[in-house]
């Protein structure tokens, strides 16, 4: 795959109507567009075209059993997706959208079954970055859109970042700034009889509690999913937001983490650390947010993770984040990252 990948910035949708209008009709061409969103950059397509969303495969290396997030500009483009809506669904959207909010909803049936592997389920959402929504609507179609990544790797939070996993791959890159949020929204599945939380994100599960009341969390929001097992949302199996280099989340105090260091091989090691940290660790470190910051740390995390790579990191020891709110969706993205390698530190030094 060779493509004469176009680069075009669009901040506003009123003043850079021409980039938006460009965007729109390739996506109607059955074109591959990368968009910003709030959250994270996405690699766009017709999501009622098949033959469009196969080519976001394609150009990922992502799996086919891995389903993608429907992104629409209106309500109303709800009916071209969805079969119904189960209750809390109409809740949730007047309270979140646009928003950082993904529902998994009973699919309609002229959804592919490439969008949404093969289930009778489909995830949808409405970004809040207004040239997103200026893209989406005068498109007139919904648009499958993953993160705008290869497969597997840091998901992308500048413009930059698409460029270098996809540029020749994709027909247009529109830049529209570094992602606000910095992580993939939260996935919350109302099929079922009970709400349940699949991915966490800037939505809290505080937040859908207060308009759920009760939501079930998903084992696989921190431990390892099956590989062969049927899942309904994006980023709930295979390893995901990883850098080359080999990462292990260690938890434990400062003092216990700086003599956990002190024991390691140093050569092509780094520390992915709280920005306290840096400077005063046996290893090089990269910060990725301030110690009681998660939001910051969200927005931090895919970049520290990339610069690892530029750095030429082998081993990467990261200090876990805390899990409350915003910080769950912070170790989902770094404990996948690691392959679920965690390493609890005691005062015990072996």
């Amino acid at each position: 795959m060779n493509i004469n990948t176009q680069i075009v910035r669009a901040l506003d949708p009123d003043r850079d109507r021409a980039a938006v209008s460009l965007a729109a009709r390739l996506l109607r061409d059955g074109k591959l567009v990368v968009l910003p969103t709030e959250t994270v950059y996405g690699i766009g397509a017709n999501a009622l075209d098949s033959e469009a969303v196969q080519r976001i495969f394609a150009a990922k290396g992502r799996p086919q059993d891995n389903p993608l997030i429907a992104h629409i500009a209106e309500m109303q483009q709800l009916d071209q997706l969805v079969s119904g809506l189960p209750p809390g669904a109409l809740k949730l959207a007047q309270t979140f959208w646009p928003g950082p909010l993904t529902m998994v909803l009973p699919r309609g049936k002229g959804v592919p079954d490439v969008v949404s592997a093969g289930l009778p389920t489909v995830a949808v959402r409405m970004p809040s970055l207004p040239v997103a929504r200026a893209i989406i609507r005068e498109s007139g179609v919904p648009v499958a859109a993953p993160s705008a990544n290869v497969s597997g790797r840091p998901s992308p939070t500048t413009v930059q970042h698409c460029i270098q996993d996809l540029s020749g791959k994709v027909d247009l890159i529109v830049d529209g700034g570094p992602s606000p949020v910095g992580v993939e929204s939260t996935v919350v599945s109302l099929v079922g009889d009970r709400p349940r939380l699949l991915r966490p994100g800037a939505v809290t599960l505080a937040q859908l509690s207060e308009v759920l009341e009760d939501v079930d969390v998903d084992p696989g929001v921190s431990r390892h999913v099956d590989d062969g097992a049927p899942v309904s949302s994006p980023g709930m199996k295979y390893k995901h937001y990883a850098p080359r280099a080999n990462v292990v989340l260690v938890d434990g105090t400062d003092r216990q983490f700086r003599a956990f260091l002190e024991r390691q091989e140093k050569k092509g090691t780094y520390a992915l650390v709280f920005d306290e940290d840096i400077g005063d660790l046996p290893v090089p470190a990269m910060g990725y947010g301030p110690r009681e910051d998660s939001e910051a740390q969200a927005r931090g995390l895919f970049a520290a993770l990339r610069k690892l790579d530029e750095l030429g990191a082998v081993q990467v020891y990261a200090r876990t984040p805390c899990k409350a709110g915003m910080g769950l969706a912070v170790y989902n993205r770094l404990v996948r990252a690691a392959g679920f390698s965690e390493i609890k530190l005691t005062d015990r030094v072996d």
